[in-house]
């Protein structure tokens, strides 16, 4: 009654591209997430002239298996609003790693919330009763 059918389908299920591009897993791109929170962090760290940049450096570093490009131009905004920024960065960042249960880079975001919360007369947040 019905003829069979003699061609391929067109149609294809989404298993059949597991090899025709590449993945990532959920590390590799915590990775890539907290690399980036932490380069922005550091951008906003060079303007204002913090020693702590050289600590968010490292762990850039740590993350991209090479060292992050430096801020070179600055944006002309207030310190009060640079360390606001560089708040919610660090929050930003604070929330990947300890999705990713990296210690050291949860600590040093932790650490930079606070200063900067400090810095910007909000006062501290990190390890508040």
């Amino acid at each position: 009654m019905y003829e069979p059918i003699r061609t391929k389908s067109v149609h294809r299920m989404a298993d059949d591209d597991h090899g025709t591009f590449p993945h990532r897993s959920r590390e590799e791109e915590l990775d890539i997430q907290l690399a980036g929170h932490l380069s922005a962090l550091l951008a906003v760290t060079d303007e204002l002239g913090d020693p702590a940049a050289e600590r968010i450096a490292r762990q850039v570093a740590r993350l991209r298996g090479a060292p992050p490009a430096r801020h070179a131009g600055l944006t002309g905004a207030d310190a009060s609003s640079l360390h606001r920024r560089a708040h919610a960065l660090a929050g930003r960042a604070l929330v990947v790693a300890a999705s990713r249960a990296d210690t050291a880079a949860a600590i040093l975001a932790a650490e930079r919330m606070d200063a900067h919360a400090a810095a910007s007369g909000e006062g501290s947040f990190v390890g508040a009763p």
